[in-house]
């Protein structure tokens, strides 16, 4: 009699767990929308996010992660980032990290579509300008399996190509394919940060 009542009873339980956690999801989605257009994460720093930034996941790896967040941005706040020569700049171990470079534009033949499972890149053209191809990964093609050791993978296929100048930053999860250091014209300089954070 117990175990005829018991299974019934754990039906209720799941069906109006899922039904509460569907809510929640919904809701969840517009508390990320709001808390993300506050920018109170930013800590003061005065650049903005590129419009390509999907918002639900970097809410989600900000607050597991949020104190490699705080520091990647404080980074960018309390440096003179034009002084900066190129190189490898430690933040926080291998959990955050920042590579500086300062080179020519790329011709669009001449760069690739790629993305990391392991970290996710924050990327600010710091002067200069270039384009960024961003795709998702499930609409490219592998050309180059991921290599662990050198925590990428290559792609080919379509994308959209965004101007990249100051002022802005995009952020690339491990879902998102991105084409970087295409030229707008010239091979001009480009002098460029990428922070390296740990991917939740």
């Amino acid at each position: 009699m117990k175990k005829k009542l018991l299974l019934p009873l754990l039906l209720v339980i799941f069906s109006g767990g899922f039904l509460q956690t569907k809510a929640q999801s919904t809701a969840s989605k517009k508390e990320n929308e709001k808390w993300f257009k506050k920018q109170e994460w930013l800590g003061g720093l005065k650049l903005q996010p590129h419009s390509t930034v999907d918002v639900q996941e970097f809410s989600r790896q900000y607050h597991a992660n949020k104190k490699y967040w705080d520091e990647a941005f404080a980074f960018l706040k309390n440096q003179d980032l034009t002084k900066l020569k190129p190189g490898k700049y430690p933040i926080d171990g291998d959990y955050v990290y920042a590579f500086v470079t300062d080179d020519p534009t790329k011709d669009y033949d001449q760069s690739k579509w790629e993305s990391h499972r392991k970290y996710i890149d924050l990327q600010y053209v710091i002067s200069g300008e270039e384009k960024i191809g961003v795709a998702p990964v499930a609409d490219v093609k592998v050309t180059e399996p991921y290599d662990a050791e050198k925590d990428i993978a290559h792609y080919s296929g379509p994308g959209k190509l965004y101007r990249a100048k100051p002022g802005t930053f995009f952020i690339f999860f491990p879902g998102t394919a991105h084409r970087p250091n295409i030229t707008t014209g010239g091979n001009k300089p480009d002098q460029k940060i990428v922070i390296k954070v740990r991917s939740m």
